[in-house]
């Protein structure tokens, strides 16, 4: 009777961990489990996303301000279009701000950060960022600098 209690208590005790291990993967990796928030909706072109993804961090001063919700390509321009929700409470972004692809460290991930512009006009549901910073590709830098050395000789 002893082993049957234990067992059920290291059954438990390890389903316990499991469930832990997966809803802490899901905060980490940006997934969550109430997803929809309410909030408005912005968008912004880009020549390059370099890798940023859905549900990629929107920031402001470095505050996470809301998420990518979707990206695309955009047949008209060209170009990558980016719309991103943005949080209800942050109703003040103004209308001649910029938005930037950064990178959190070296190699990390892609996030969009927002430099707040000085317009009393302020950013509306299915309004659009037009001032935008694509994202620095290594790749694209390193060849430049093999050009840019190859041709000092």
């Amino acid at each position: 009777m002893k082993d049957a209690k234990a067992n059920v208590l290291v059954g438990l005790f390890m389903l316990f961990g499991v469930v832990a291990f997966v809803y802490l993967a899901m905060q980490v990796s940006g997934l969550a489990f109430n997803e929809k928030s309410n909030g408005y909706t912005i968008q912004a072109h880009f020549d390059d996303i370099g890798g940023l993804t859905d549900r990629a961090k929107v920031t402001i001063a470095g505050v996470t301000v809301g998420r990518v919700e979707s990206i695309e390509y955009d047949k008209q321009y060209y170009m990558a279009k980016v719309t991103m929700n943005i949080d209800s409470t942050v109703d003040n972004i103004p209308t001649d701000s910029a938005i930037a692809i950064l990178t959190s460290g070296l190699i990390g991930e892609k996030y969009l950060g927002i430099s707040i512009g000085a317009e009393e006009d302020v950013l509306k549901d299915g309004d659009e960022i037009y001032d935008t910073q694509s994202a620095l590709v290594l790749e694209n830098l390193i060849g430049q600098f093999l050009m840019s050395a190859g041709g000092d000789e």
